[in-house]
């Protein structure tokens, strides 16, 4: 009937504390998943995957398929679809974005449900409707269905590097102009805008920036946070509530920079610019950054003034279907001077 919302298969079991890891095998064995195909980022830590394997032995898994996931492209998430056992009752993937993006691709594929187990929480793609994923070299984000479960261990995730944390609160930071973005088009444009997708989106974000601490409850939230972000986006069956010119601006980045970093770090530094540029939100998204030390993990590796500039002009053309701020007027020279000019940002730019 028109109207209705299309139902969501939303994660249906979630867990995000100290120890999740560890208790990885009894979540498996209380939804009678026992034979387990694990993906594995490359290079994740041994002792993790360890803890991962004995969790899930312990408590009667029959068999666990361990594969090492060091490609997250279509080529490599095919490969492994064919080659994958067809009795495994579930897809469990552990570490990083790759290797979660590709189990998530591979379990849409074969039907089967999905685990996303995180070990840091540097972006919301653990949850969301789509894995980033190569097709012959060139970066998508193809259709997959959102995890049946989602397990983070909080503490594991405290273990990882700092520079992820500030790549999640950056990314996490980026709702509070991609809602503004959406509104904005409505207005421009008349695109419908989803108000439940978008109240979720910037409820998480509130909660979050209240307590934006690096520790067990500061995880759980940013956790929880970018997982509800994911679902937003799958409420709505667009990337809308979670991205707007910030990230444009970061794809722009990836595409002429020299020397990428990491998503969330591009992304953060966008949406505060793009918070400018809007003339909301600003006051929010710099106390945050503030109290988490974005900035700290920024001029510790600065960015290229000429790159952002040419970033700025080129985002408009990344993706010309969708209305933001930067579709609305040049603002090249207004991010200049704010490169050049804001206090904030003094020491995360080289000439």
């Amino acid at each position: 009937m028109s109207g209705w919302r299309t139902q969501v298969g939303i994660p249906s079991f979630v867990r995000i504390k100290p120890g999740a890891l560890d208790r990885l095998g009894l979540y498996a064995a209380r939804h009678k998943h026992r034979r387990i195909a694990l993906i594995v980022s490359e290079g994740l830590p041994a002792a993790i995957v360890a803890r991962a394997e004995h969790a899930l032995k312990a408590e009667g898994a029959s068999a666990v398929d361990r594969i090492d996931s060091g490609e997250a492209s279509f080529e490599a998430a095919s490969a492994l679809f064919a080659a994958l056992p067809r009795d495994a009752d579930a897809i469990i993937g552990l570490g990083g974005g790759k290797a979660l993006d590709v189990a998530k691709y591979v379990a849409f594929l074969v039907g089967k449900p999905s685990y996303a187990v995180p070990t840091s929480l540097s972006n919301d793609g653990f949850c969301s409707p789509q894995s980033s994923l190569t097709l012959r070299g060139d970066r998508r984000s193809l259709p997959a269905a959102l995890p049946f479960a989602v397990v983070v261990d909080t503490t594991v995730c405290l273990g990882a590097p700092k520079p992820l944390w500030w790549s999640g609160v950056g990314d996490l930071a980026a709702k509070v102009t991609a809602v503004k973005d959406w509104k904005l088009s409505y207005h421009a444009t008349g695109e419908p805008v989803d108000d439940f997708a978008a109240l979720l989106s910037d409820a998480t974000v509130a909660q979050f920036f209240s307590r934006p601490t690096l520790d067990d409850e500061g995880m759980r939230l940013l956790g929880t946070a970018l997982m509800l972000n994911g679902i937003a986006m799958a409420v709505c069956g667009s990337s809308r509530p979670a991205s707007g010119a910030e990230h444009l601006i970061s794809h722009a980045l990836d595409a002429l920079s020299a020397r990428p970093r990491l998503h969330g770090l591009q992304v953060g530094v966008a949406t505060y610019l793009v918070s400018h540029l809007q003339g909301e939100g600003t006051a929010r998204i710099a106390d945050a950054f503030d109290r988490t030390g974005f900035w700290d993990g920024i001029r510790a590796d600065p960015f290229l003034a000429s790159e952002w500039i040419d970033a700025v002009r080129r985002a408009p053309t990344i993706n010309p279907g969708r209305f933001t701020i930067l579709s609305s007027r040049d603002c090249v020279g207004e991010v200049r001077d704010l490169i050049a000019t804001d206090d904030r940002l003094k020491g995360c730019f080289l000439p």
